[in-house]
This record gives C-alpha cells, structure tokens and sequence, in this order.
C-alpha cells in the first residue's frame, strides 16, 4: 500500500509547480550560493528534489548536482525541465531511508520538506537525515528546511487547525501535542483533473531535537533560523510565528 505522499506525487508534477510555495526558487538558490561561497568545485545532493526547480537553477549557474527523489512521474518533469534548460543533472529514483552515497558530496540540500518530516514515523525521518550525514564529506555543509514545531505549540489546537486552512482544502486536522504530529484529510485535483482524498500526517520538531538528532549524527555547527519563501536569511530569527524552519549544519 503506497504512503499519502507517494500517492500525492504520482499524478501531480504540473500543480506542484504552480504551488505557492515553488516560486521562491531564485532567492532560495541565491541564499545556497552565499552558503557555499558560489564554489563551483563541489558536489551537491538535493534529497527530495521533486521537479528539480534548484537543481535546474544551480546547474545553470554551473553547479555539479544530483538530484535523488521516490516519485518516478516527478523525476520525468525534471529531466524535461534540465533538458528545456539545456543543462546536465544526474537524477536518479531513490528512497532517502536508505543509504546511496557516502563521503561523496560538498554540500546536502533537502528543501520544502523533501521527504523529512513526511515519514509515518520518527525512526524514518532520522534514517533520512542519517543517509544525508552519510552522503556529506568531512567538513560538508547540509541545508534543509523542516516544520517547525514551536508554531503549533505556541497557538491553541483550535487556531492552528484553522491556520492550516488553504482556499478550504485541508480540513479535519488533528495535531497532537504528544508526538507533534499534524493527521489531516486533503482533498487534491490531480494533473488529470480528479479528485483524490489523501490522509496526511506530518511530523513537526521543535529546534532542541533537531539540534540533538543532528548531534548525534556528529554535526558540530547547528544553525536555526525562520523561513521564509524564496528569502533564505541568517539574519531571520525563528519565532512562533514561523511555519518551517532553516537548518544549517556543518560536519
């Protein structure tokens, strides 16, 4: 039986593109390429790429990049978006959980929830951010962006539940102050137009474990700051008023 989000992006590459929150590319990969001080030297893995919208963008900048992600039908937008760009992006079908790489890139990006925290459970989500530890070089530099837990916990259920409301998609949420996971039904129009009922359930962390999972896994630098769509800064302190959050850490 397929997951909620391995049935949401097998038919969904067009709206996904169109979604509010893909339309921050430029900003976000201008913000990776002060991060990595624009050395075209490195290698970077993207862990979730999707359509690959920064993989194609860092590819025309020059980068060497490539793209890992679990939908086939997402992977096939991306090799049509590399090819429109006339650029070259090695994207390979894989499941984060498991290790693929090791000791092999400069620099890990894992953006808009590519597969962390989306795993049904927390052992999941760690083997994700445990492959991507993997994958980095001695002295390599991850970047991700999560959900941030402080949100819901700093407003009532009742005012989170009716936050996550978009244009009256999702309904019936349920957030659960002890594992901090959000369960709700959405309703989506897939690119052929039908209607499909997903049961979602995400998993949100406050930064404390994030410091300490990313610790375990012998990152020494951890930096955690507030995200902002296509607006990446170090100068935006994480409130309770952020969604996600930016992660930067350093082995």
């Amino acid at each position: 039986m397929k997951q909620w989000y391995e049935e949401l992006f097998t038919n969904y590459a067009n709206k996904y593109e169109n979604e509010v929150f893909t339309q921050g590319t430029i900003g976000e990969v201008d913000f990776i390429e002060n991060e990595i001080n624009k050395d075209k030297n490195i290698k970077i893995l993207d862990i979730g790429c999707g359509t690959g919208r920064h993989d194609v963008e860092l590819a025309k900048r020059g980068y060497n990049v490539t793209g890992i992600d679990l939908s086939p039908s997402m992977l096939e937008r991306a090799n049509e978006n590399a090819r429109k760009a006339d650029v070259n992006i090695d994207f390979q079908i894989a499941d984060a959980r498991n290790p693929h790489f090791e000791n092999e890139f400069d620099l890990v990006i894992m953006l808009c929830e590519g597969g962390f925290p989306l795993m049904e459970t927390d052992e999941m989500n760690f083997q994700i951010l445990e492959n991507a530890a993997r994958a980095l070089k001695k002295g390599g530099k991850f970047i991700f962006t999560t959900l941030n837990g402080l949100y819901p916990l700093f407003h009532s259920v009742k005012d989170f539940m009716d936050s996550n409301m978009v244009d009256g998609v999702s309904k019936d949420n349920s957030f659960d102050l002890m594992t901090f996971r959000d369960k709700s039904k959405i309703e989506i129009d897939d690119d052929n137009g039908n209607l499909r009922v997903l049961d979602c359930n995400e998993r949100y962390y406050v930064p404390s474990e994030i410091t300490w999972l990313l610790k375990s896994l012998k990152f020494n630098k951890i930096d955690i700051y507030g995200c902002k769509i296509g607006n990446y800064s170090r100068d935006d302190a994480l409130t309770t008023e952020d969604y996600e959050m930016l992660v930067i850490a350093e082995l």
